[in-house]
């Protein structure tokens, strides 16, 4: 089975950096693209960025175009996302999901990590 496991999060104060990485194995290998989404307690699910695992393609949300980068390592099946001046806004649970297409809808993708906090504090 394909097994996507997220981690990196923690509480920092705005404007503090964190790299959060999603660590992949078995089938997940397979597919094209790596999408990274947040939700918090009171918000619906949201699309944050993406990567195409080929040739690195990406995609960004508005509202974290020009913090956020996310990247790809082939010899550790491991994406990452640097976030960098964070805001409280981006206090979410943040999930890894691989999908045969490189997309910002939910079912562009097959398979969903459990998930990592993160808290921006004022």
């Amino acid at each position: 089975q394909v097994q996507l496991v997220e981690s990196g999060g923690g509480l920092v104060q705005a404007g503090d950096s964190l790299r959060l990485s999603c660590e992949y194995s078995g089938r997940a290998s397979s597919k094209k693209a790596v999408g990274w989404f947040r939700q918090a307690p009171a918000k619906e699910r949201e699309f944050v960025a993406a990567v195409s695992w080929s040739r690195s393609s990406t995609l960004y949300a508005d509202s974290v175009r020009g913090r956020f980068t996310i990247s790809r390592d082939h010899a550790e099946n491991t994406v990452y996302l640097q976030m960098n001046s964070l805001k409280v806004e981006d206090t979410a649970v943040y999930v890894c999901a691989a999908g045969p297409l490189l997309g910002q809808g939910e079912w562009n993708y097959d398979y969903w990590g459990q998930g990592t906090q993160v808290t921006v504090s004022s």
